[in-house]
């Protein structure tokens, strides 16, 4: 699969998964196999105490252990139980020889431990590993005739192969289960984030196409409500695009200038973060750029879309009361890596919060495009300062940057479609030439005013008048 941001849903996913099911599997492993472990020893508990009882009673008639009935019980057991029994004596010695060296005694320990109750362990001297070995004692006491009881002790010892081979194959279930479910994780999660992966790899695909200035298909909607606004800003731009053809051929070569810049930051910032070029730990940084890109190419968009309509006559403000010091300083943050990168002083922002009635999102196209010829113009350590004033009626709000200024010339023409001064030209190469023409169309909807001010070689200054409140239609 493509290296994503969402092929770390997959890691982690299925990392969580495999550990828990790990932890489930030798925890339940762990339970059966002691719950295994409790059943075989009660059965040798049980097997040892029916063994004394039987030896117990042939010892009461014969008074020896060594008789043809006790040698049956010994090969009944053996068969049936697969147990050895060997009899002790007080000091711990087998009153018969035994296969095993090993077993023909005792320690004290054991001794001492069947003095006060039965044991019951796995043969920790004598095991082998190869045959693991169950262990079971207890101290008995046979009586023949008038005699004082005497005491033994009975050891009985069980192979633990069918403990062994119990283990094994819960380990061989356990191990199946995990894979199993190791491989559904990751095909379920997989197909998760290829879903989830899907909108951004399209407009990846598309905003290469578009960097290229091709800009014939247009994105396809999903179910995906995050990338709506992205999809529509994609589409809007192809329709505008198709819907102009008939416009100059410098229109044409600029738009596609224009939106290129944001397609090409687009599409390399993604593709940094799908190879993996770019560090987990500045993706977010990365995909704020991104954001601030897409932002911008909204405002684009919406710019050249609204000149259509401001040429058509069917723009129509959607008036409502707006915070015009909070829009001013949500758009400066949108220039904030340029801000820095210039060295440039902002000034003015922590003005009173000025409250008209406007469209929103219209006066934030004007102040975006206003912010950004001070941004690009400012000098480098320069000063770019906002003010903020009203009176009963009117509002102004006034945005200036130092820097080389405009001459007469310039500021005659400087709201003109499509006119862009030399300065703008010989600096900077981005723009359409559009942005303070539609800026003062905004404002003429608004029944405003957007004037300039300028001193060749110190500075600009664009002053905008809205009213307070707009008139009753």
């Amino acid at each position: 699969m493509k290296r994503t941001p969402y092929r770390y849903l997959i890691y982690i996913g299925v990392t969580a998964v495999s550990l828990a099911v790990l932890i489930t599997g030798i925890f339940l492993i762990n339970y059966s196999l002691k719950e295994y472990q409790n059943s075989k020893f009660e059965e040798i508990s049980v097997a040892g105490q029916l063994y004394i009882k039987d030896i117990q009673e042939n010892y009461a008639q014969s008074g020896t252990f060594d008789t043809t009935a006790v040698k049956k019980i010994d090969e009944i057991f053996r068969q049936s139980c697969n147990t050895e029994f060997i009899i002790y004596d007080e000091n711990g010695q087998s009153i018969e020889k035994t296969d095993n060296p090993k077993r023909s005694t005792i320690s004290y320990d054991i001794i001492r431990q069947l003095d006060k109750e039965f044991y019951l362990a796995f043969d920790s001297e004598n095991v082998s590993a190869y045959e693991p070995t169950m262990c079971y004692g207890s101290k008995f006491k046979v009586i023949y005739g008038d005699n004082k009881p005497e005491t033994y002790y009975l050891m009985s010892y069980v192979c633990g192969e069918s403990i062994d081979n119990f283990s094994q194959g819960l380990l061989i279930v356990f191990i199946l289960i995990f894979l199993a479910l190791f491989i559904i994780s990751v095909f379920v999660f997989s197909l998760v984030a290829r879903k989830a992966n899907k909108p951004v790899l399209e407009i990846e695909r598309i905003s290469k196409k578009y960097a290229r200035g091709d800009f014939s298909e247009k994105l396809t909607r999903t179910d995906n409500h995050e990338f709506d606004s992205i999809y529509g800003s994609f589409n809007k731009m192809a329709e505008f695009i198709e819907s102009n053809e008939s416009t100059s051929k410098n229109f044409i070569a600029n738009v596609s200038h224009e939106l290129r810049t944001p397609m090409t930051t687009i599409g390399g910032f993604v593709d940094g973060i799908l190879d993996g070029v770019i560090p987990k730990s500045k993706q977010n940084e990365y995909l704020r750029l991104v954001s601030q890109e897409i932002k911008r190419l909204r405002i684009l968009i919406s710019s050249m879309l609204n000149m259509t309509k401001f040429e058509s006559g069917n723009m129509k403000p959607n008036f409502k009361e707006t915070n015009i010091t909070d829009l001013v300083i949500k758009t400066v943050l949108m220039f904030e890596q340029k801000i820095d990168i210039k060295k440039v002083d902002i000034q003015g922002l922590d003005a009173e919060r000025l409250i008209i009635v406007a469209d929103e999102n219209l006066i934030e196209q004007v102040i975006y495009n206003l912010t950004e010829n001070a941004v690009k113009f400012v000098n480098e350590g320069g000063i770019i300062s906002f003010g903020f004033r009203k009176n009963e009626s009117d509002c102004f709000i006034s945005i200036k940057n130092t820097g080389e200024g405009l001459t007469d010339t310039e500021i005659s023409q400087v709201f003109d479609r499509f006119y862009k001064t030399d300065s703008s030209r010989g600096k900077d190469t981005t723009g359409l030439g559009l942005g303070l023409s539609i800026s003062r169309k905004i404002i003429q909807l608004h029944n405003g005013q957007i004037t300039v001010k300028s001193v060749y070689g110190e500075y600009t200054e664009f002053i905008i008048k809205l009213p307070v409140k707009q008139p009753k239609s």
